[in-house]
């Protein structure tokens, strides 16, 4: 008999440094959202999590750019190439600001690109918004000006 739980919603983030993963941890904990977040800590630790260890695939990846081992432009592009691992909703959650980087991202499917935020408030925020999105709905194929997100502020 199979009993039924919460949907709790599987995401990744691979991140070199530690303290973004436990800032990141730390908001996704504090938003109190149905999350199943896992780390890891560079590009060869996350590719060897998805095509070796992963039990539950996770629907969305925020991924840095600037990692050892392996870069964030190294796994989008082995992970798009992917028969299985291509429908990983895949945010860049970098602190790049180079107009190429994020062209190139946005050229290799990245599905939306994410600038880290300067404060923890700022970055809950963000979480908030963008996890409680339908977003295979909203940014499957975004334009430019969708894939750099930004949250209108209010003021």
């Amino acid at each position: 008999m199979k009993t039924t739980s919460p949907q709790f919603l599987p995401v990744l983030l691979a991140d070199d440094d530690l303290d973004d993963r436990m800032l990141f941890s730390d908001a996704i904990s504090d938003l109190k959202l149905p999350i199943d977040l896992q780390l890891v800590k560079d590009g060869a630790e996350l590719m060897d999590y998805l095509l070796t260890s992963a039990v539950i695939m996770p629907e969305i990846l925020f991924l840095d750019l600037n990692m050892p081992r392996k870069n964030g432009f190294e796994c989008l592009e082995e992970i798009k190439s992917h028969p299985t691992l291509k429908e990983i909703f895949i945010i860049i959650y970098s602190t790049t600001e180079s107009e190429k980087e994020i062209e190139d991202v946005f050229q290799q499917q990245a599905n939306l690109f994410i600038k880290k935020p300067n404060s923890f408030t700022e970055l809950k925020k963000i979480l908030s918004h963008v996890l409680t999105l339908d977003l295979k709905k909203n940014f499957s194929n975004p334009t430019k000006e969708q894939f750099i997100f930004q949250i209108k502020s209010h003021s």
